[in-house]
């Protein structure tokens, strides 16, 4: 099993997801990972955060900090390589990404993820990804225009698989896992792949955490499986942001009204036992069973270090129970948990 901290650091914003930052900023909040998590340090990283800029950002702050390359662990995760910018914005996942010189293409297959792999270890400059994975094959799969280019994209995913596998028994990888946000791809994929970890994002959360997927995390940890959650927040939103799952919502449209009500009824039972939400949100992320750490990601530094110390936060066992009895929290929700 691999073993990881509580939390380790997503990097989202050091490819200015959601705003631009200055690399000074950047660096701030790397260095305030590490001087609050301690080492060995481990970072989640991704071609696809600013189409490579956050795997750039992240290469360069560890350097400036004089942080060696044996104190940090780097998870890269595959599938999206760098390309020209050939528009006004990148077209990869439009709005949300900001002040980007670069675009990004998903491939997935065995030299394409090795491009990815071989790219992404070039923008680290002085690093390396010791972690490796596929990125997002849920949308890979998705996008299929039809059933028989769906088996096509499947048989591509199992080839970068492939590739990964060659990484790892050549030694240039410690670990293989997957990122996805739909968990039923990972129980998919893990069906056919010897996985070393697994990430899930914006499906295991205090917002949403159904029967079938905490069984599934259960049934991953028993195995040796090391189960990472992220986006406990939903790309900000519980912590009062305007984007749900990385996609901009409104109260005025009434297809995104029932968020806003879960959201106002969870401040309100957070107001009522002075507790703060991202500090019940991370708690519940990280105490799932089977859940063996957290990726958390922000854009100050400040939040960065109120990020790794709510992991220590007390919870009463009222809250919990409160969350149910208003209908917030399943009752399928561990003792574990409630405790």
């Amino acid at each position: 099993m691999v073993q990881l901290p509580p939390v380790i650091a997503g990097t989202s914003s050091l490819g200015n997801l959601y705003t631009a930052l200055p690399p000074e900023k950047k660096k701030q909040i790397v260095a305030a990972y590490l001087e609050t998590a301690g080492r060995p340090a481990v970072f989640d990283c991704a071609g696809k955060y600013g189409a490579g800029l956050a795997l750039e950002a992240l290469g360069r702050c560890l350097k400036e900090l004089g942080v060696p390359p044996e104190e940090v662990m780097i998870s890269n995760k595959l599938g999206w390589v760098r390309t020209p910018l050939e528009s006004a914005e990148p077209v990869f996942e439009p709005g949300i990404w900001k002040d980007l010189r670069h675009d990004a293409r998903q491939q997935i297959g065995y030299d394409e993820i090795m491009e990815c792999f071989e790219q992404g270890n070039e923008l680290l400059g002085d690093y390396n990804a010791g972690m490796v994975s596929i990125h997002d094959p849920d949308e890979y799969l998705f996008a299929a225009g039809s059933e028989e280019d769906a088996e096509v994209r499947y048989t591509n995913i199992l080839d970068g698989y492939r590739a990964l596998t060659d990484l790892k028994q050549q030694g240039l990888v410690d670990s293989i896992g997957i990122g996805s946000k739909d968990w039923k791809t990972i129980q998919r994929i893990s069906g056919d792949i010897m996985l070393d970890w697994v990430m899930f994002a914006n499906s295991l959360t205090i917002y949403s955490h159904p029967t079938a997927l905490m069984n599934f995390v259960n049934e991953l940890s028993a195995n040796g499986v090391t189960v990472i959650n992220s986006a406990v927040f939903h790309g900000g939103f519980l912590t009062g942001g305007d984007y749900f799952n990385y996609r901009r919502v409104s109260r005025d449209i009434e297809a995104h009204r029932d968020l806003f009500v879960w959201r106002d009824r969870f401040y309100t039972i957070c107001r009522e036992f002075g507790i703060n939400p991202a500090s019940a949100a991370i708690r519940f992320a990280l105490d799932i069973p089977g859940v063996h750490s957290i990726a958390l990601s922000s854009s100050s530094p400040a939040r960065t270090r109120e990020n790794l110390l709510m992991t220590d936060a007390v919870i009463p066992q009222e809250f919990w129970q409160e969350m149910k009895v208003r209908g917030l929290l399943s009752e399928n929700v561990s003792n574990s948990i409630d405790q």
